[in-house]
């Protein structure tokens, strides 16, 4: 690994500070809603305006065209200015845009790409089924071929802004001869069309907040020019899609992360032990994982400067499982302390702390994005090269 900023890089860095400090919005952001949907939008609108939309993508489709040390300082800067999360644009931004960009069709690139950029659509995931979350592959929504267009029936659960998306990016199995993985296909999917029906799944981060859903597709017609890629080819694309998300996604997340600790370690020196003597730094519990924890959140920075340095422009591969796995369970350690440090006083903290509303999301972190089991496979099996296990 060879990391060393450049002066160029150093000037770039100084621009994206000054211009993240002068355009971040100011208000805090709605947790649900359409209110939430608008704000998501409306802040993707004025990056767009600046130049700064699509940091990664390249310019010949409208993006930045950053290098990947551009993007690492893009994501440093953009936590440290606390500037809110991508929301309801993600999956847009970061699953479908790239997507579309290698393997859409020059009708479909010219007409989602301006869409995503500019903050005019949202998108949502239709990849995890209740009879195949961490086994994919098994997914059995079906895509029958009518003429020209594709009659979608089944249902995808754990959709995360289905209330709110325009279009999906949707898995639909087309062929059930031979391997699970060769008969599915990579579908865009209009949300608004008839025999769609979306249900919202209330969690216990915010009852009302309806982020996710189930969603049901009743003889859904899909025109056949919305299939992405080849036919029958859509897993090769799925995994291309996850390795977007698994790869420089979550920088932001450990910046934010790395303060969090240190804001940690200043309470813990500020707060009283259980038994009254001294502070809570001092109990040897508190203070070696507040001492683990540092470290780690500093090995999983150095892994991701070391993806990134091996790494070249497209898909980031199989390494970001690493970075995934380690960076997701270090999280839920993190805010489990944050929790333990703050005591009872952790629940009377409102959402827009952010400190409960990030303890209970921390559940979710070794789940969402593929398991940590699926993970362990994925290093076990295309990093490291062992044999594949026993299913």
């Amino acid at each position: 690994m060879h990391i060393e900023f450049t002066a160029q890089e150093q000037d770039f860095r100084a621009e994206v500070r000054d211009w993240l400090l002068a355009h971040r919005p100011k208000e805090q952001r709605p947790y649900s809603g359409q209110a939430m949907r608008e704000f998501d939008l409306a802040w993707q609108r004025t990056q767009f305006e600046g130049g700064w939309a699509g940091i990664s993508w390249p310019r010949e489709f409208g993006g930045r065209g950053a290098s990947l040390m551009e993007q690492l300082i893009w994501h440093e800067e953009y936590a440290r200015a606390r500037a809110p999360r991508a929301g309801a644009c993600f999956v847009g931004l970061s699953h479908a845009g790239p997507t579309l960009i290698a393997h859409g069709s020059q009708e479909q690139r010219a007409f989602h790409l301006p869409r995503i950029l500019d903050g005019r659509t949202v998108w949502c995931q239709g990849f995890s089924e209740p009879g195949a979350g961490s086994d994919l592959a098994a997914l059995s929504t079906r895509a029958i071929v009518d003429g020209d267009h594709l009659v979608v029936t089944g249902s995808k659960i754990w959709t995360s802004y289905a209330s709110h998306a325009d279009f999906q990016e949707l898995l639909v199995r087309t062929d059930s001869g031979g391997r699970k993985q060769d008969g599915i296909s990579w579908v865009i999917c209009d949300m608004k069309l008839p025999g769609i029906e979306v249900r919202p799944i209330a969690t216990m981060i915010a009852p009302d907040d309806h982020h996710f859903a189930q969603v049901f597709y009743n003889d859904v017609r899909i025109p056949i020019s919305n299939v992405v890629g080849e036919f029958n080819h859509g897993w090769a694309i799925a995994n291309s899609t996850l390795g977007f998300e698994r790869g420089t996604g979550f920088i932001a997340d450990q910046i934010q992360n790395s303060e969090l600790v240190e804001q940690l370690i200043v309470l813990a020196r500020e707060r009283r032990s259980g038994d009254g003597q001294g502070c809570m730094a001092d109990d040897g519990d508190i203070g070696s994982r507040l001492a683990m924890l540092r470290a780690e959140m500093a090995a999983v920075r150095a892994m991701t400067y070391a993806t990134i340095s091996r790494a070249g422009h497209g898909n980031p591969g199989p390494e970001g499982s690493l970075v995934k796995l380690f960076f997701s369970e270090a999280s839920q350690r993190l805010r489990r302390l944050s929790a333990d440090i703050l005591g009872a006083e952790v629940l009377e903290l409102s959402a827009d702390e952010g400190l409960t509303f990030a303890y209970l999301r921390s559940f979710a972190a070794t789940i969402g994005g593929g398991t940590s089991d699926v993970q362990r496979n994925i290093i076990s099996e295309r990093v490291l090269g062992l044999p594949r296990g026993a299913r």
